[in-house]
């Protein structure tokens, strides 16, 4: 009766064992991501004004910079695009795959922050 109930109880156990492995994996990427997409956009808020055409390089680099960092392997075909809605808002959209245990399965992350761009305004004693 035992050896029937371990044939049974294995396999469960050993998906949840891979179900806990695989949630692990992708909440961690997604924080990467959103870190990542968190550093392009505070450096595209900083860059914009001063750096008008130059921001999305400068923007996708830190964010992609981050994402090496943290979990260079962790986010399989990852593409990181610069945002700009509107001319006073500016961001950076991560988006890639997650690793995965399970065959057949196909997980995504897709982060994005934006801001408004930092301006410097001189004040005129006015």
């Amino acid at each position: 009766m035992t050896a029937i109930e371990f044939v049974f109880l294995t396999p469960v156990l050993f998906f949840m064992i891979f179900a806990t492995v695989q949630f692990g994996l992708y909440s961690f990427a997604d924080h990467v991501a959103q870190a990542a997409a968190h550093a392009g956009a505070r450096k595209a808020r900083a860059e914009a004004d001063a750096d008008p055409g130059g921001w999305s390089g400068k923007a996708t680099s830190a964010a992609e910079d981050r994402i090496d960092q943290l979990g260079p392997n962790l986010l399989d075909g990852r593409k990181v695009t610069s945002l700009q809605p509107d001319a006073a808002t500016v961001g950076v959209r991560v988006t890639a795959d997650v690793p995965t245990i399970f065959p057949g399965f196909h997980f995504k992350v897709n982060e994005s922050s934006q801001g408004p761009v930092e301006r410097f305004v001189p004040d005129n004693g006015g």
